[in-house]
């Protein structure tokens, strides 16, 4: 089964607790703290692995966690740090954040890596929390939880030349003469339900991958037919190679076909049209295609180039597949999408809107709700089992602003303010 577009569940590794602990060592009056930092979790990193073709493995396996970090340990010894989840990934791979919609990856060279979720910071130990006011502090923190989010997978085939065109044109048989590959061809629509791909060799000695794509039809760029779950597939060839059969044995005008295909990639992606296309009239060996041809050429302009063929009795290949490689030495690869490449030499510094730290919304029992990253951070790394991890936590919302917030939002002494699943009592 040829698997294209896959929704999944990532997650960071929690990083490891801090740890609280003293020293108790002999001759030694005045020991201190002793508790070491926890170790930070794994990230969830894809890598491309040109062994796969499809995203069936993700059909069975949707959710991907990393593992949490070591916690702390006594005698000032900090946790270690978790290892990677490294998830293998076809070439051709896009990964989105379902969320905001964004590209986090594009994924097309073998060995190529993306950080996808990254793993939370390990807790600090009471080590860390010594000062010379208080230098044996009972106080640490709770590994920083990793990053989780949904993101959607699609599959876009590594091919230098998409073959488009209606059902039936004779796409997959001129793949499966110029080429090696192998598809399934039979006289009725639709035959072709998955992108195959062939590597074509001129006999000049160039090469180059071609893509065999599902019919298109009508409508396709809103789903009707198989476009819709293909159309992507052609985003990253460089040439179109356009099939017409120039027959017109199924009844249609093989101008009106042209400008059919030709306005659903439009109205799919607006870039496509960018790309260079050769129009090839197929079938040239059945009756009436010749006539059909003239007809075709006055309505196209002398602005277009049309190269007759018959894939089925291989007549006029040669000079197409010189076209095709001439024009690959000449076309540049598309940006897909927006996304910086960095290396190691430079670092790219963007403004980035702050998040907001916290939001404050009235549930229907009259409880005022803290929500924000920032604020469900430090909740979930303070240990409230010990009353100085509770004051801490205290002073930071303060710092934040938050009790002056609930004032003026009106919460008074005894009234319950609820972060995530926990409540506690507003005390002015």
């Amino acid at each position: 089964m040829f698997v294209d577009h896959v929704k999944i569940y990532v997650k960071g590794g929690d990083g490891g607790d801090g740890m609280v602990a003293f020293r108790r060592e002999k001759y030694v009056p005045y020991g201190g703290p002793a508790g070491g930092d926890g170790g930070n979790g794994g990230n969830v990193v894809f890598e491309v692995d040109e062994g796969l073709r499809t995203l069936m493995d993700f059909r069975y396996n949707r959710h991907f966690k990393a593992p949490r970090g070591e916690n702390g340990m006594s005698k000032g010894m900090h946790g270690k740090n978790a290892k990677d989840l490294i998830v293998k990934v076809p070439p051709g791979t896009v990964v989105i954040n379902e969320e905001t919609g964004n590209v986090i990856a594009d994924l097309v060279e073998h060995g190529q890596r993306a950080i996808i979720a990254k793993g939370g910071r390990g807790g600090r130990g009471n080590m860390r929390f010594a000062t010379p006011a208080n230098p044996a502090p009972e106080l640490s923190e709770k590994g920083e939880p990793g990053q989780e989010l949904n993101v959607i997978l699609e599959l876009k085939v590594l091919a230098d030349v998409g073959l488009v065109g209606f059902p039936s044109v004779g796409k997959s048989t001129l793949l499966s003469v110029v080429s090696a590959a192998k598809p399934k061809i039979g006289a009725y629509h639709f035959t072709t339900i998955v992108p195959n791909l062939g590597v074509v060799e001129t006999d000049d000695g160039r090469s180059f991958v071609m893509a065999d794509l599902p019919g298109l039809i009508e409508g396709a760029h809103q789903g009707v037919g198989l476009g819709m779950q293909f159309l992507r597939h052609i985003e990253r060839t460089r040439v179109i190679v356009h099939v017409i059969d120039m027959s017109g044995m199924e009844g249609r005008d093989p101008f009106e076909d042209y400008v059919t295909i030709n306005e659903e990639l439009k109205q799919y992606n607006l870039r496509l049209t960018e790309r260079p296309q050769i129009v090839v009239a197929n079938k040239m060996d059945m009756p009436c295609a010749e006539e059909n041809l003239v007809e075709f050429k006055k309505k196209i302009g002398d602005d277009i180039k049309v190269f007759p063929i018959s894939a089925i009795s291989r007549k006029g290949l040669k000079p197409l597949l010189h076209e095709i490689a001439d024009l690959l030495e000449v076309t540049p690869h598309f940006e897909l999408h927006d996304i910086v490449e960095e290396s190691d030499a430079t670092v790219l510094y963007k403004h980035e809107a702050k998040e907001q730290e916290f939001e404050i919304t009235r549930d229907d029992d009259g409880a005022y709700v803290l929500s924000g990253y920032t604020i469900e951070r430090l909740f979930k790394m303070t240990d409230f089992s010990r009353d100085e991890s509770i004051r801490r936590f205290a002073r930071q919302l303060r710092h934040l602003g938050v009790d002056d917030a609930l004032r003026e939002r009106g919460a008074k002494d005894g009234d319950t303010v609820r972060i995530l699943d926990y409540e506690f009592e507003f005390v002015e």
